[in-house]
């Protein structure tokens, strides 16, 4: 897994995670506030393949796992943007598919780095964080599948869950188990991959915090 890279005529050092953390965070937080002045579609699409390039930065040192990557995030934004341009349901759908197998196999790749790790440094916790806030976008790629195999699987009020940033938040808000009530799964369906998600949230938090704490108290009497 790829350590630091300095900026060219600098001395300054940043971990490949912190291009992806800063990817998602401007798609979570600056996004919404685009979106009275760019179409909506088109700006979703320009965060998730700005996500995408971020996320096979942060993967790129084992070369037989990032073939595949990258070939899941081609795949991911060729659909993302033809489904928007030919409005074509089916086409978004598949891109929904890939994307969910880029997330999946990209927190799986980070995942296995942050087991590998024999000290805690920054960018082990800075991978740590991208790691949990891929989990959120890889199930809000879930739903909208779940959403068209099953129509009115989630409901926001009295209408149907449909756009993209809602699942997001939906996402977001079972990971964290806030459960604010505003949408809520209907189906069985939908209730089952919300506990899923949910409990998989608390997992993440727990068994990394444990495997941190014995990579550090392992550290301390080494030394």
């Amino acid at each position: 897994m790829p350590k630091e890279v300095r900026i060219p005529g600098t001395r300054i050092y940043f971990s490949r995670f912190v291009f992806l953390l800063i990817s998602i965070l401007l798609f979570l937080v600056v996004r919404p506030f685009l979106e009275n002045r760019v179409n909506l579609s088109i700006l979703i699409n320009l965060f998730f393949t700005i996500i995408l390039i971020s996320g096979l930065y942060a993967v790129s040192e084992r070369k037989k796992r990032f073939y595949w990557i990258v070939a899941l995030a081609a795949l991911a934004f060729i659909c993302s943007w033809t489904g928007d341009l030919l409005q074509s349901k089916t086409v978004e759908l598949i891109g929904e598919t890939f994307g969910f197998l880029f997330f999946f196999f990209t927190v799986a790749a980070i995942l296995a780095y942050l087991f590998r790790e024999k000290e805690v440094t920054a960018d082990v916790i800075i991978g740590s964080v991208c790691g949990y806030f891929l989990l959120g976008l890889m199930w809000a790629f879930i739903y909208p599948l779940l959403e068209a195999a099953h129509p009115g699987s989630f409901v926001h009020g009295s209408e149907s869950l449909t756009a993209a940033s809602d699942f997001t938040y939906f996402s977001f808000v079972t990971l964290t188990t806030l459960g604010y009530g505003d949408m809520v799964p209907i189906t069985n369906q939908a209730k089952s991959l919300a506990i899923v998600e949910a409990a998989m949230g608390q997992l993440y938090v727990a068994i990394l915090i444990a495997r941190l704490m014995g990579i550090y108290i392992a550290r301390s009497y080494r030394k």
